[in-house]
């Protein structure tokens, strides 16, 4: 038997642009999903999903990378890419486990792709290098939602605070071991397909315009990348706020979480923006900690709830 364990994300920097070959900042939180895998004698694969309200989903190895429910589409397409990449074929029983609501938009299917591939890796004998699961990874979510940059997939793979590149052309470890970020759910669950598509629309429609709020954010990003490893927080919130401005324009912002992050600012946060693709989830805000207590507090009032989680320097790790 194999327990497999990645964490949840944020995005700190660079949302969308990210999916046009711009970079982005992500950083891994202390909540985790985890997968236990064990070998069967038989031809079946047995898969329970208690967060998901899953229970024995059965089926043969044969069909493994045929469709199956959504809720357990990202391990399966994971166990079915990685019998096709190494050549092994076995029964399994599997199960998740997760520390965090898929809700939140903290990178839940991406932490639990990751998390099946080390496993079954460990399983199986094989030994695989960080860029090669992120690869393997990367391309199973890419299976399931056609659309991604692999941002939430990298920081499941290495843990900390990331410098990464559109596809993982770049993948660069950032010298910070902590921020002070409170964190905000707006209420509502965003579906991140559909915003992706959305800006996609935009993006044809109107090249020019919507380059040029990328290419912004493309600069904001650099400077914070600069401005985080230098502990500058004042200057780091004041990139945010421009992000955050930028993400109104690209359409992806909401009433909920602007009103978090006006709440937010105005209890004293350095800085506060959407945190992912928009539409609902989370917000993050960058304040003193001694002002972090009365930001929580306004986040509460004005309607959020309050994510309990810091910055995570631990990338996927695997019990056998």
């Amino acid at each position: 038997m194999v327990k497999a364990s990645a964490c949840g994300k944020l995005m700190l920097f660079g949302e969308h642009a990210v999916v046009y070959s711009r970079p982005c900042i992500v950083a891994s939180v202390d909540q985790s999903m985890s997968v236990i895998l064990k070998k069967r004698n038989d031809d079946k694969i047995i898969l329970n999903a208690p967060e998901k309200n899953i229970e024995n989903y059965s089926f043969p190895i044969s069909e493994s990378s045929k469709s199956h429910p959504k809720e357990v589409s990202f391990v399966l397409m994971a166990v079915s890419n990685f019998f096709d990449k190494y050549g092994v074929r076995s029964g399994l029983e599997i199960k998740t486990c997760s520390q965090f609501s898929d809700r939140f938009g903290l990178g839940s299917s991406s932490a639990v792709t990751v998390s099946a591939i080390k496993g079954l890796t460990e399983l199986f004998g094989i030994k695989i290098s960080k860029r090669d699961l992120f690869d393997l990874s990367y391309k199973t979510v890419i299976d399931i939602q056609k659309l991604g940059s692999g941002f939430d997939i990298a920081s499941a793979v290495y843990g900390g605070v990331l410098y990464f590149f559109t596809g993982g052309r770049v993948i660069e470890p950032l010298k910070i071991k902590d921020l002070p970020l409170v964190i905000g759910y707006s209420g509502v669950k965003a579906d991140t397909s559909t915003l992706i598509k959305k800006v996609a629309g935009k993006i044809k429609r109107n090249p020019l315009e919507i380059n040029k709020i990328f290419n912004e954010i493309e600069k904001i990003v650099n400077l914070a990348g600069i401005e985080i490893e230098k502990r500058n927080w004042p200057k780091v919130g004041e990139l945010m706020n421009l992000n955050q401005n930028l993400l109104k324009k690209l359409g992806v912002s909401t009433k909920e979480l602007d009103n978090l992050i006006e709440a937010a600012l105005k209890a004293g946060a350095y800085g506060a923006k959407l945190s992912g693709a928009g539409g609902g989830d989370c917000m993050i805000a960058l304040a003193d900690k001694r002002k972090q207590g009365q930001v929580k507090k306004a986040i509460e009032w004005a309607g959020g709830k309050v994510v309990e989680a810091k910055i995570s320097t631990q990338g996927v790790v695997c019990i056998k």
